[in-house]
Formats: structure tokens, C-alpha cells, sequence
């Protein structure tokens, strides 16, 4: 029954994706493009398509097998294992705690063993279904193009290559997996370094046996720190160079303009709004096909400081998931960097003069070392606050939106046939349930495995309609509960939440980029639910490709 419901969404979401398309095309499409999309073999092919995906789809639900999960076989065995005499009490919280009788005993991360083995699956199924996907986000973007006649598929295809590379060089190169295992390292020591001064202002309520994974005293000061870590190292000028080098590269290989290099290697390390602050005196003379590009680079990367928190949100404080977590994190931002200037050079082609010269701003953040690292704190302390606030609001909206959910699933008797379609994974009506069958077509091209595609595709809503920050909780409770079939989903769930494309981005943007080139903001205002778009391609494009060789 659960198939069937996968299959109807599936069927709903390509009618609904035809017709969306249907209504960009006559809005934007030039008479020969119109031609070309009224001809039948275009119809067609477009119908063969989604046949195809539809009957991959149908295959792969019919061949898995929704497995046991053994992580909770073995928190059982663990229970089991005491005398019923011995146990006054077990509970098991956020940190992984068994208590028995009032000792807590620690359990091992879930998928410790199976993350730290590394071990990597090469089929040819993988790899079809993996190209199947990044061919259609490809011709998604394609549809959604405002200008396809001046497409330049060579600045694209090396894009994608890049991009490629650096997922195969993450899962396979020894010397790139050293780099990214290094900068993973140096991220879980900053977050070493934050704990000295929880541990100050927080004293005992950082200890995590006896409170457990309290995100406030555990998340929020790391957003804090490296706020002000990220300025003093804008101050010293490392951080300009090595922006320089990384925009200098993107540059030579993909002809971009110095500008757009640079806002999109910025926005590696720094956030949607940051970045662009490294060329705001060229933003106000930037042709549309830059700012699409500065528009979707910041939806689709993640600034150093919310990173670090991820890290330490998913790692649940056990050091070598942290350093694997860091890992794929920081590979996700940076695929997703040539990822962002394939899929913006698809919506907007570059069709203008461009300058080539990449000029790195001389600005300092702060008079002198102090006054830079205090001016990072405050703006890291105005961000965590902003972050807890947002949470607050949107896990309140959540359980509301549940409650009513809840409600109607009871009078109309509808909860019971949830329970009986989804085999007990939702006992109610609630809007996990509804996002995890909505996306789970979009996320099945990208190669999670079919027990998992409900958890991922909910994963992927609460992203888009909340934030990525809600993305990412929820992932990180999902893996402590050991909810995920297999570890592969969870590295490619990571890659699928990578980046800020979520609609409070679209405000963001308009308003903080709009605050710097008054003259273009009509421009980033037409553009924001199309740069929206391309962020979330982009993360799916990364995904798909780690999950050819997962």
C-alpha cells in the first residue's frame, strides 16, 4: 500500500511539474522557442521521459525490501541484557543514554561503524539511476530557463565536471579525502575551542551525561565564535586570499566575471548576504545573468558559521562522526559552488560584456584586532539569536500545523488508514507525513534507497517551506533514533540539505543584496523563486552524483 501511495505522488507531482512548466513556457519563451515546445516529438519525448522515470520508480519499489532496523535491535538487546531486577528505569534521550537505575551508560552513535568503514558500492545501477536524475534536474532548469537560445553548454559542462570531480575525489582520491578530512578536523577543533567557553559561562549544564544534548548551550555559542573567528581572519586578510585563489580558478576555467567568481567562492565560508559584500561596488553595474548567479550561489552554499553548528549537531558529540560529518559537509558547499554556476548559467545565460578582472576589496572589518573580533562576536550573537528565535517560531508553527492535521485525521477516521498505508512509520495525519510522500519522487532520482525516500523527501520539505536549520534537527534526531535503512541515505541527506534555499531566503536576499544596488532590486525580486529553484537543483545535482558512488 505504501508503494501505491509513492506511485500516485509520483504520478501527481510530473502532472503538476507539466503543467507549472507549461504556464513558465508561455510566459517566457520566444516564438521559436514556443514552436519548438508545440512540436509533438517535443511532447513526445518529454511523455518517454517521464515514463521512464515512472517505470525505474515502479521497479525499484517492487525490488527493496524495507528492512529491520538493527540499531534498535541492539538498543533492545542492551535493555534485554539486564535482569529485570537490576532495572529501575530506562529511558534513552538525545545524547544516546540508556539510564539504569539512575547510571547513565552511553550508546554508541548508530551508524559509527558503518560510517567510519568507508566503504563504497560500485554498481552500474547507481550510476544509470544517478545520471538519470542529474538529467532531469538538467532539463528542469532547462524548462525554467529565461533565455535557452544563449545557453553556453561548454561553461556548463565544465562546470559539472568540476563538480563531479569533487564528489569522486571526496569518496575516492586518498589526497583530496586527507584535505577535506583536515579542514574537517580544524572545523571539530573550533568547536574544542567554543566548548572553553560554554563550559565558563554554562559550568555544568554542558555536561551532556547528566543534561543531555541541550542545542542552546551546544549549538549556539559555535555560530557565536566563529562569527568572530571568520572576522579576525577577514581582518589578518587570509580569508580575502584564499577567496582570491578559488575565484582566480573559476574565473580561467568557466570565463565568469571577476565579480560573480568572487561573490560565489565567498559564499563557501560566508553567508547569502556576506558574500556579496566582498563586490558591492560591482553589484550595482552586474548584468542579470550575475545576479542570478550571486542569488543562487548563496542559496545553495552554507557560511562557516552555521556549519560548524551542523557538525556538531549531526557528529551528537562523538568526535569521529563530527571529523565524517565535517567531511561531507564541507564537500557539499564546495560542489556546490560550480554546481551553482551550471544551473544559473542554465536559468540565465550570460549574453552581456563581462570584466574578467578579479579585484579583492582592501576593507578591513574593524580598526584594529579587537575591534574586529568584537565586531564578529556581536554579529555572530545577533545571527544565534536570530537562529534560536526562528526555531522557536517555526517548531511551534510545526506542532500547530500537526495538532490540526491531527484533528482532521480523527474525524474524518483517516489516522487509522495512515497507519495501515505507511506500515506504522505514522501512527496520524501530521506535515512530516504529507512533505515525506510530496518530495519522494524528486528525492528517488537522486538514488536513497526506497525505504528511506519518505524520510529524506520530509527532510527536503522542511528545508524549502522552513529552513535548512530545521532540515538539519531533524536529520540529526532521525540518525539518533536510528530511523534511516541505510547509511548511504544519510551522507546524501546531508548533501540534499546543503545550502539556504528555503522561501525566508528569498527575503533575505532581496532585502540585503536589494540594500546594496537599490537600482536592481526589481531585478532580484523577479528573480528570487527562480534563484530558489536553482539552490535546491543544485543540492539535488550534488546528491545524485556522491550517490552513484555510494
Amino acid at each position: 500500500m505504501q508503494k501505491k501511495i509513492f506511485f500516485a505522488f509520483s504520478i501527481i507531482s510530473t502532472i503538476f511539474a507539466d503543467f507549472i512548466t507549461d504556464i513558465n513556457m508561455e510566459n517566457h519563451m520566444d516564438k521559436k522557442s514556443k514552436k519548438t515546445i508545440g512540436n509533438p516529438l517535443f511532447h513526445l519525448f518529454f511523455t518517454c521521459l517521464t515514463g521512464l522515470i515512472i517505470i525505474l520508480f515502479c521497479y525499484s519499489a517492487s525490488a527493496q525490501t524495507i528492512t529491520t532496523d538493527t540499531s534498535q535491535a541492539e538498543s533492545v538487546a542492551v535493555a534485554n541484557s539486564q535482569s529485570q531486577a537490576d532495572i529501575d528505569s530506562i529511558t534513552v534521550n538525545s545524547s544516546f543514554r540508556i539510564v539504569v537505575k539512575d547510571t547513565p551508560l552511553l550508546v554508541e552513535h548508530p551508524y559509527k561503524v558503518l560510517l567510519a568503514e568507508r566503504k563504497i558500492n560500485f554498481s552500474f545501477g547507481a550510476i544509470l539511476r544517478g545520471l538519470l536524475g542529474i538529467a532531469v534536474i538538467l532539463l528542469i532548469a532547462w524548462l525554467f530557463s529565461l533565455d535557452r537560445k544563449h545557453i553556453h553548454w561548454p561553461t556548463i559542462g565544465k562546470a559539472l565536471l568540476i563538480q563531479l570531480l569533487i564528489a569522486i575525489g571526496v569518496l575516492y582520491v586518498p589526497a583530496i579525502q586527507v584535505v577535506f578530512e583536515v579542514l574537517g578536523k580544524c572545523f571539530v577543533a573550533v568547536l574544542d575551542w567554543t566548548k572553553a567557553g560554554t563550559n565558563f559561562l554554562f559550568g555544568t549544564l554542558m555536561d551532556v551525561q547528566n543534561f543531555g544534548f541541550v542545542f542552546a548551550f551546544q549549538i549556539l555559542p559555535t555560530i557565536v565564535f566563529f562569527s568572530a573567528l571568520t572576522s579576525l581572519l577577514f581582518y589578518f586578510g587570509i580569508l580575502q586570499r584564499v577567496v582570491w585563489v578559488m575565484a582566480w580558478l573559476l574565473t580561467k576555467a568557466m570565463k565568469l566575471s571577476g565579480a560573480e567568481s568572487l561573490s560565489t567562492a565567498g559564499n563557501i565560508f560566508l553567508g547569502q548576504t556576506e558574500a556579496p559584500l566582498m563586490v558591492k561596488p560591482f553589484i550595482p553595474k552586474m548584468t542579470r545573468s550575475e545576479l542570478m548567479l550571486i542569488m543562487i550561489a548563496g542559496m545553495s552554499t552554507m557560511a562557516g558559521g552555521v556549519l560548524a553548528a551542523y557538525i556538531g549537531m549531526l557528529g551528537g558529540g562523538d568526535r569521529l562522526m563530527e571529523i565524517e560529518f565535517a567531511k561531507h559537509l564541507l564537500s557539499a558547499s564546495v560542489m556546490a559552488a560550480p554546481g551553482a554556476i551550471a544551473i544559473s548559467k542554465i536559468l540565465k545565460p550570460q549574453n552581456e560584456q563581462i570584466d574578467n578582472s578579479v579585484i579583492v576589496p582592501k576593507d578591513k572589518l574593524g580598526k584594529n584586532i579587537l575591534d574586529a573580533i568584537s565586531n564578529g562576536a556581536s554579529d555572530g550573537l545577533k545571527l544565534a539569536v536570530n537562529v534560536a528565535a526562528m526555531l522557536l517560531v517555526f517548531y511551534a508553527m510545526i506542532a500547530g500545523c500537526n495538532f490540526i492535521f491531527l484533528k482532521l485525521g480523527q474525524y474524518s477516521h483517516f489516522n487509522q488508514l495512515i497507519v495501515n498505508w505507511t506500515n506504522g512509520q505514522y501512527n496520524s495525519l501530521s506535515l512530516q507525513m504529507i512533505l515525506s510522500y510530496l518530495f519522494a519522487p524528486v528525492i528517488w532520482l537522486t538514488g536513497v534507497c526506497w525505504a528511506d525516500l519518505g524520510l529524506v523527501g520530509r527532510l527536503l520539505g522542511e528545508k524549502l517551506i522552513m529552513t535548512e536549520f530545521v532540515g538539519y534537527q531533524s536529520l540529526a534526531e532521525l540518525i539518533k533514533s536510528g530511523a534511516f535503512t541505510e547509511v548511504k541515505s544519510i551522507i546524501m541527506a546531508t548533501y540534499v540539505l546543503c545550502g539556504f534555499a528555503n522561501f525566508a531566503s528569498v527575503g533575505i536576499q532581496i532585502g540585503g543584496i536589494g540594500g546594496m544596488a537599490q537600482n536592481n532590486k526589481h531585478i532580484l525580486s523577479e528573480y528570487g523563486f527562480r534563484a530558489l529553484l536553482g539552490g535546491t537543483l543544485v543540492a539535488l545535482i550534488s546528491a545524485a552524483m556522491v550517490g552513484m558512488f555510494l
